[in-house]
């Protein structure tokens, strides 16, 4: 089948959770069959349309993609209920930042940093200007038609005027902070939202002065994450505590905090009449506020726990973006509408996939929104709000860690949908490792904070009981990154960062073991000086190895505690697997993440190539996968899923020294 069929078929799973569909490929669970080719491709990885933000010009609703390639804006003519056009963003790994001007739309890209128009009109789209900064988080428009991005990790707010095609720099909104996550702009001023400690900034668009308008109540709290104004108002999310914050223009002193009980975030705002509605997590819940009586009613939920990007208040009617869908709320008559755009024409694509997992029967590509599961030449996706990031199996079951609120799922082989178990919580965001120890019976999650808060966690649970146990901090001042499980001790390999926006408060990685038993660290080694983090950690034969972002290898004897071999393996260090007594690992280059597949000869300490040039394209990482009981290693080749048959992948000496 070409690649386009496949694809074709791949993007009919999204158009509702665990629909599967038929890609005729080669089967995935080959195991030790008769030896073929060392690497056999599966097409598409993870296939997927999840959206970043959107904005009205007339009746067609431009909705812009993230994670694909390219992403695209496309066009839903919400009056004939169907996407009439697609229009390619050819820079970025996503979009979380559009807004118009006229009949023109904005959008900004991130990693890198760019600005397009799209010219609604003709269809042609143009890019207008490049930052060096890698986010664009927000974009708006003021009424004479000039446009102001909110970044990071420079916490800076830019000018563009579409006049003159000119920049102006106006500035970090607050020193030392890297965040602008929400803008506003009216005739006169700039309101910027920053975080990852919340302020909220006024700008004035002549001078470039800026001053704080914050109310005290921010003070202990993390963002300004979202933000919308009318004539007189200014609407925002604060996070990390559910709360909507209504604030007078003119007389900043005269607010209004309301919460929403049980959430973390308000993620969208936007004003119709009388009301400021919002949407909130973990729920996915759609809320308004009266502006007279400060009530907050939740008016429902259009797709249990999801992020919603944007809101808009559009003909009388509250439209939003989940994921791959829009939703419509009618005031009038308290319908609330979920529409999927892929069922509607709507461009899917292949993904940068979170992660890969091999259970000798499926393999598992963790994305946005969910996970594409492959066997037998048989691909579907199971849906799911977020992003999971993490998976091990116990008993035959799947456990995934999911971001963002460091969210526990479990997923049962061969049905459709995956079950939200426990929420972390703790102020944990991404689970970015997990392992089994057989002997405790504990499922180990190894976390990052959220953003602007403090030291990681070690998370204990009990697939049995369902007993969730949080440990923080496990190494203090630093996250856990990644996990290894064995008699009674988890190995912990550590990230100097703790949770983004605040500068790390150590200066080079750690190797970590915890008593699982006693519930208690045992010790902790710098086995790699300058290393910001440790990529992966396993134990085998009575030997731990790990490897770091700065590409060295190492082995650990954990009973004399000391760090016994060292071997530079490529210019940063992914995923390890233990297959058949056998040590692999990935790397990356400098500019080609995923880039190589090794195999480690113990005796010499020595790495031996199987694949070169993969160049996968990851989020966040370069990932392997051992086929367990069989002779398969998963991977990614560019975004295709691949498997490298161990027995016939011919190995060379490429240790880097």
């Amino acid at each position: 089948m070409s690649w386009s069929r496949r694809l074709l078929a791949l993007t009919a799973a999204l158009l509702l959770p665990g629909l599967p569909a038929t890609v005729h490929a080669e089967s995935v669970t080959s195991r030790c069959g008769p030896p073929r080719e060392p690497i056999t491709s599966f097409g598409p990885a993870s296939v997927t349309n999840a959206l970043g933000n959107a904005e009205f010009v007339g009746d067609t609703f431009y909705t812009v993609t993230r994670g694909l390639s390219p992403n695209v804006v496309g066009a839903y003519d919400v009056a004939a209920d169907e996407v009439t056009a697609h229009h390619d963003i050819p820079t970025g790994i996503g979009a979380w930042a559009m807004t118009k001007v006229g009949t023109d739309i904005y959008v900004g890209t991130h990693i890198p940093s760019d600005l397009y128009k799209l010219d609604t009109l003709s269809g042609q789209v143009t890019k207008v200007a490049s930052f060096e900064d890698h986010f664009i988080w927000n974009i708006t428009a003021s009424p004479d038609g000039k446009v102001y991005l909110g970044m990071s990790e420079t916490g800076r707010v830019v000018e563009y005027d579409p006049a003159t095609s000119g920049t102006r720099d106006l500035g970090a909104a607050v020193p030392g902070e890297q965040y602008v996550r929400s803008i506003a702009a009216d005739a006169t001023t700039v309101y910027a939202g920053v975080g990852s400690h919340a302020h909220l900034v006024a700008i004035d668009r002549a001078t470039g002065a800026k001053r704080e308008i914050s109310p005290p109540e921010l003070a202990s709290r993390d963002f300004v994450a979202s933000m919308t104004m009318n004539d007189t108002h200014l609407a925002m999310g604060i996070s990390s505590q559910g709360e909507l914050l209504v604030l007078n223009k003119a007389d900043p002193g005269d607010y209004r905090i309301a919460a929403a009980p049980g959430e973390k975030y308000v993620t969208a705002v936007a004003f119709l009449g009388e009301y400021v509605y919002f949407t909130g997590r973990p729920t996915g819940t759609l809320y308004r506020y009266h502006l007279e009586t400060g009530a907050v009613e939740a008016l429902g939920v259009p797709y249990p726990e999801a992020g919603t990007q944007v809101l808009h208040a559009h003909d009388g009617k509250i439209w939003g973006t989940q994921d791959g869908a829009v939703f419509v709320y009618d005031p009038a008559t308290g319908e609330l509408e979920h529409r999927n755009l892929v069922a509607r024409g709507m461009r899917a694509g292949p993904e940068q996939p979170m992660t890969v997992f091999s259970d000798g029967s499926y393999v598992y590509v963790l994305g946005k929104g969910g996970m594409q599961v492959h066997r037998e030449g048989v691909s579907h996706r199971i849906g799911m709000p977020g992003e999971p990031k993490s998976m091990v199996q116990v008993d035959g079951r799947l456990y995934l860690g999911v971001y963002t609120q460091a969210l526990l799922y479990g997923h049962d082989p061969g049905t459709g949908e995956a079950t939200r178990l426990a929420g972390i919580g703790n102020r944990q965001d991404r689970p970015r490792d997990m392992a089994y120890d057989a002997d405790t019976g504990l499922i180990v999650i190894g976390t990052q904070p959220e953003p602007g808060q403090a030291n990681g966690a070690l998370s204990l649970y009990d697939p049995g009981t369902g007993e969730l146990d949080v440990r923080r901090p496990v190494v203090p001042d630093q996250s856990v990154y990644s996990v290894a499980a064995a008699d009674g001790t988890a190995y912990v390999g550590t990230y100097i960062q703790e949770g983004f926006g605040l500068p790390p408060k150590t200066s080079t990685a750690r190797l970590a073991a915890y008593d699982l038993r006693e519930r208690e660290l045992l010790w902790q080694i710098e086995p790699v000086p300058g290393a910001t983090y440790i990529a992966d950690v396993v134990r085998h034969r009575g030997r731990l190895y790990g490897v770091t972002d700065t590409g060295v290898l190492f082995e650990v004897d954990p009973v004399r505690r000391q760090v016994t071999r060292t071997a530079k393996v490529g210019g940063f260090g992914g995923d390890l697997a233990i297959q058949g007594g056998r040590l692999y690992g990935i790397s990356g280059e400098v500019v080609s993440r995923g880039d190589r597949v090794y195999r480690m000869d113990l005796r010499t300490f020595t790495a031996r190539t199987l694949a070169d040039g993969l160049a996968g394209d990851w989020f966040d990482g370069a990932k392997l996968a051992a086929e367990p009981g069989g002779c398969g290693l998963y991977t990614l080749r560019g975004r295709d899923l691949v498997r490298i048959d161990t027995r016939l992948a011919p190995p060379t000496d490429t240790t880097r020294n």
